[in-house]
């Protein structure tokens, strides 16, 4: 996996799973992966060291991977947005709807 497809897959993580962390590390993480500072500014920040921050946000994205090994909600959502695509391709106008609002869940 690249860079690229971890940086995508822990934002994708952050936002099924972001309820679940603390104040503080969505505040690193946001500041990391959103707000794109470097780990020496997000740790002027807060007042705390650059290796605290890095130790934080790898904890962080370990706890993310842990939530998705025993939930699988993003892969379970995933797998419902491929199964309503294939269905949208031959669907008339009020299945169409009906997969619409079933997006919006």
């Amino acid at each position: 996996m690249d860079n690229l497809e971890k940086l995508l897959r822990s934002t994708l993580l952050y936002d099924v799973y972001k309820n679940l962390l603390t104040e503080k590390q969505k505040m690193y993480f946001e500041d990391y992966y959103f707000a794109n500072l470097s780990l020496s500014e997000i740790a002027n920040k807060y007042s705390v060291s650059r290796n605290a921050i890095y130790s934080q946000l790898t904890l962080l994205n370990e706890e993310l991977e842990g939530f998705e090994s025993k939930l699988k909600l993003l892969e379970k959502g995933q797998t419902r947005q491929n199964i309503i695509d294939k269905l949208k391709k031959n669907a008339d106008e009020k299945t169409l709807e009906l997969l619409k609002k079933l997006e919006e869940i």
